[in-house]
């Protein structure tokens, strides 16, 4: 998603080339709706068949925007010209092991277009790119119960770490002040609370983990009034239709770059997020629970200020 900028970028610099992406297979629907990738590939553990493939291809250049041993495998072993993002892990590591703060504040999307300086890419700030496939596209008068038809909130109850979402309290507390039509989003892994969710709220509170595929949930999500969303997937996939977001903030922040990119100053978004803890962040990514036994950073969330920005947001649009 958040490379998605550059891809089109590239295709608009260079509409004659032909622009191939490498990456893990968990990707490849979004990759393959895209019409800018004129081919994917898919990372697999026969890397030197793959990479043999790819060595016939003859690239001009090689754009590497995750700088990591695999991908400098492919480097290595394709000898192209190449240009390399600078993740900066140093000042990562400096500002969640000593809080000494040397992240620039600029989103990771604007990092990834400095190291397309040599080929004259720019960024036209139309912001990201997710292209949802015909199949699926979702009719809410088909899908959704009537009190839902006429504008709803859609509540992202997921994320990959533990870290990165409110615990299940907290979320029937926060669904409790959205006093919306609320349809939840998820995967498998998210089905049961939202069930549970929807069975202590009643049909206001409309469960959809685990029941859609990813475009079809990304359909929901552009078909919503408001989007309120943990650090995700959908996050950004709500970003890509420059949605009003209020994003929640667990243990990543976000200062590391990767929060909702909406260039344009017309964008709605707030971040909710508990400031003020010593040992926050405590990973660049997350864990499977709170290395410090308080999970603070959730279980302190002001839910109030978010059902209050939630409100703002819905009755601007």
């Amino acid at each position: 998603m958040l490379t998605s900028p550059i891809v089109r970028c590239l295709a608009a610099k260079y509409p004659e080339a032909e622009i191939h992406y490498l990456s893990k297979p968990a990707f490849r629907g979004i990759l393959e709706s895209n019409p800018h990738i004129s081919k994917v590939w898919m990372w697999n553990e026969d890397s030197k068949e793959l990479i043999n493939e790819l060595r016939s291809m003859q690239f001009d250049y090689i754009i590497d925007l995750h700088h990591n041993l695999r991908s400098f495998l492919v480097k290595s072993k394709l000898n192209r010209k190449s240009a390399s993002f600078n993740k900066l892990n140093i000042e990562k590591y400096l500002y969640v092991n000593f809080r000494i703060g040397k992240l620039p504040d600029v989103h990771i999307v604007d990092r990834y277009f400095a190291t397309l300086e040599k080929l004259g890419v720019v960024n036209d700030n139309k912001g990201l790119d997710f292209f949802i496939q015909e199949k699926d596209l979702v009719i809410i008068n088909d899908l959704l119960p009537a009190s839902h038809q006429n504008g709803y909130v859609a509540l992202v109850i997921g994320a990959l770490k533990s870290t990165k979402r409110l615990p299940f309290e907290k979320l029937l507390e926060l669904c409790e002040k959205l006093q919306f039509p609320l349809v939840l989003l998820g995967g498998e892994s998210e089905k049961n609370d939202g069930a549970m969710l929807s069975e202590k709220l009643g049909p206001r509170v409309l469960n959809m983990c685990g029941k859609l595929t990813l475009g079809q949930s990304a359909s929901l999500v552009k078909q919503a009034m408001v989007v309120v969303t943990h650090d995700t997937g959908l996050m950004h996939i709500a970003a890509a239709f420059q949605k009003p977001i209020v994003s929640i903030w667990g243990n990543t922040i976000p200062a590391f770059g990767m929060y909702p990119y909406m260039p344009s100053a017309k964008s709605l978004q707030f971040f909710a997020e508990v400031k003020e803890l010593s040992c926050r962040p405590c990973s660049k990514i997350g864990y499977s629970a709170c290395p410090k036994k308080h999970f603070s950073c959730m279980q302190n969330q002001d839910l109030e200020k978010i059902a209050e920005e939630v409100q703002r947001m819905f009755a601007l649009t």
